[in-house]
């Protein structure tokens, strides 16, 4: 069975004061998954910047993720994959680095409110998981 990747706006969501999303994202994300570094990379960008949250609290948000998706590294091969990926489909180069990693673990699935949902890279399928 192919695996499904997690884009950073899901993994947020389990943050979120929207009920419905927040619990979409901790049900997607409690079957397991995989998510790249980017994507904690980011996740934390955000706690801090945006939502302002402490340490600890990010540190929890991060441990949760880890402690159900496998977490694998940007390569250098991602990142030439998502050059092409952002050229081809006018992505930005985040966007496409979420693909190519994607892409690098032949995810199914890719789970992100950022793309065109029912958009097909290679094998990989994005489907927004909140329509």
């Amino acid at each position: 069975m192919r695996p499904v990747f997690f884009d950073t706006n899901v993994v947020l969501y389990l943050l979120s004061a929207d009920a419905h999303k927040a619990d979409v994202a901790e049900a997607l994300l409690a079957r397991g998954g995989v998510v790249s570094v980017q994507v904690l990379n980011e996740a934390t960008s955000v706690c801090r910047r945006k939502l302002k949250l402490p340490w600890p609290e990010v540190h929890g948000l991060l441990d949760a993720v880890k402690a159900c998706c496998t977490v694998v590294p940007l390569s250098l091969a991602a990142h030439e994959r998502a050059l092409q990926l952002a050229e081809r489909f006018q992505l930005s180069l985040y966007d496409a680095l979420i693909c190519a990693s994607a892409q690098e673990v032949d995810a199914e699935v890719l789970y992100t409110e950022d793309l065109q949902g029912g958009l097909v890279l290679g094998g990989l399928q994005v489907r927004n998981p909140f329509v």
